[in-house]
């Protein structure tokens, strides 16, 4: 008797395989994405490094602040004081807002490319800090607190300026000016019109 038929096994289509390997390359890529881990831990090292920074420079800070009573200081003593004082408190702001980007930058990436941050959803912090929905939210959160952090280093270097000719004090009245239009710009979409005319786009 002859042996039952055996049904040919049909050879494995080009196009499957291709498939296939598609499919393999896509998940690796994808899986890629977990490399952002790295720029997560580092930019939130650097944050705790600033914040770690701008903590001591403010403890200095009141360290100096306690002898400007000291009635043995002449006058032109405790004016330069004063004024190496509001420089001080200007660099303890400009290190407290650089900590803050590199805070925010390193929760967004997290929240962007690798998981939500379930804890922080219950939080009513939530949504004045992490309500990042793609790259273009993340880069707008950042920009507007770069726009803080080069205003007060312009307040710091203002400090210092001396306005000896009219020319001095028109420079410095357009820069100024400036800082207006640039806070007026990053904060347009603000706006109660803005905000539904973005609204409407997406």
């Amino acid at each position: 008797m002859d042996a039952p038929h055996q049904p040919s096994r049909p050879a494995e289509r080009p196009d499957t395989l291709s498939r296939r390997i598609e499919l393999a390359v896509e998940h690796g890529l994808w899986s890629a994405r977990l490399l952002t881990f790295l720029a997560v831990l580092a930019s939130l090292a650097a944050s705790i490094a600033m914040y770690y920074i701008t903590i001591v420079d403010a403890g200095m800070l009141f360290h100096h602040v306690l002898s400007y009573g000291d009635p043995a200081k002449l006058a032109a003593e405790r004016a330069e004081l004063r004024a190496e004082t509001i420089t001080h408190v200007v660099e303890v702001v400009d290190g407290f807002l650089l900590a803050t980007v590199l805070l925010i930058f390193a929760l967004g990436l997290y929240e962007l490319f690798i998981s939500p941050l379930d804890p922080a959803r219950g939080s009513r912090f939530y949504s004045k800090v992490l309500v990042i929905r793609d790259l273009d939210d993340l880069k707008s959160r950042l920009g507007k607190v770069v726009v803080m952090i080069l205003i007060v280093k312009l307040f710091e270097s203002g400090l210092d300026m001396k306005l000896t000719t009219p020319l001095d004090l028109l420079t410095f009245a357009g820069a100024v000016a400036l800082i207006g239009v640039a806070l007026y710009v990053s904060h347009s979409h603000a706006l109660p019109g803005a905000h539904r005319d973005s609204e409407r786009g997406h």
